[in-house]
């Protein structure tokens, strides 16, 4: 991952939510700022422009003058916290916004000869506040915005971008989808609850929730679960999920999350077996089959040609 600085803007007015506190508005039950911040958690310096709030991990906070100046004069403000060569520069209020979407800003912003990149939408409209500027002409043309105009405060976006060569990327339907209205607000709100989505959108949230920074291939949980509410009975399945993370979590006390992420594969991988072993019992049972072990497979000493009790 390229080194960057992120400066996220949490002002405004919020006319159209009727002034409420838009970065704290909840979607997916987790504030608006708090889902900006996961998607670019491995930044630098991070520099929210707004007023204090509790946030998901620690941030620098600013405000722009005057407050209320709008979106140029709060870029002016965080800029001068920045230091790496690439700030990622991105609204409060994109709650599908992720890690790949901000990857591929900083690929395309690295090529040569340009001053960044931002987001396009589906409409083809550009999204400034999406976007990653190279520091240098970011500063230069920010300051000559301001000597010509004598400040930054209520001035259009549009005076730096159409002074900067920005490459284009394909936000696609929803990375860069913006919440202004409570409609939109809605919108998100029933979309992380659709079929495709829901699943990975608790997965998350559950993991910022409890402060945990772990990978791990839910397919194989969810299979381990079917396991086991299956083959021994349906209150098992939280119950061995459970046993499973606690498990792995002294396998791999002290480590990183990539082994983390290993030893709850191999605690479910065992737990697996355990259930699917158990299955076998119960489907014996219920067919009235012998359950010695030569009839699950195993020999004993008589199968194998010994005679109990002979070295």
């Amino acid at each position: 991952m390229t080194a960057y600085d992120v400066i996220v803007l949490a002002g405004g007015a919020a006319k159209r939510l009727g002034g409420a506190d838009k970065p704290a508005v909840r979607v997916g039950g987790r504030a608006l700022l708090d889902r900006v911040l996961a998607a670019c958690s491995d930044a630098g310096a991070t520099v929210v422009v707004g007023g204090r709030r509790p946030t998901s991990r620690p941030v620098t906070w600013t405000r722009e003058v005057p407050e209320g100046g709008g979106p140029l004069a709060a870029l002016g403000a965080g800029v001068r916290l920045t230091t790496a060569e690439r700030v990622l520069v991105l609204s409060a209020d994109l709650p599908f916004l992720g890690p790949a979407t901000v990857e591929a800003l900083l690929v395309a912003a690295g090529e040569d000869g340009r001053d960044g990149a931002l987001c396009t939408d589906p409409d083809g409209r550009d999204q400034p506040l999406v976007a990653v500027y190279r520091g240098e002409p970011l500063r230069r043309e920010l300051a000559l915005i301001a000597t010509e105009h004598g400040g930054l405060a209520g001035l259009p976006l549009r005076l730096l971008t159409g002074e900067l060569d920005l490459a284009r990327v394909d936000a696609g339907p929803y990375a860069a989808f913006d919440c202004d209205t409570w409609d939109d607000i809605a919108a998100a709100r029933a979309r992380i609850r659709e079929h495709g989505a829901v699943l990975d959108e608790w997965i998350t949230s559950v993991k910022n929730e409890l402060g945990i920074e772990l990978d791990v291939d839910t397919d194989v949980l969810l299979d381990l679960a079917r396991d086991a509410a299956h083959g021994v009975a349906r209150p098992a399945a939280p119950l061995t999920t459970f046993l499973v993370g606690y498990a792995a979590a002294q396998a791999s006390a002290g480590a990183g999350p990539e082994e983390a992420a290993a030893a709850v594969a191999e605690a479910s991988r065992k737990a697996t077996a355990l259930a699917l072993r158990w299955e076998a019992e119960a489907e014996a049972v219920g067919a009235g089959k012998e359950t010695r072990p030569e009839a699950s497979g195993e020999q004993g000493p008589e199968a194998s040609g010994e005679q109990a009790g002979t070295p």
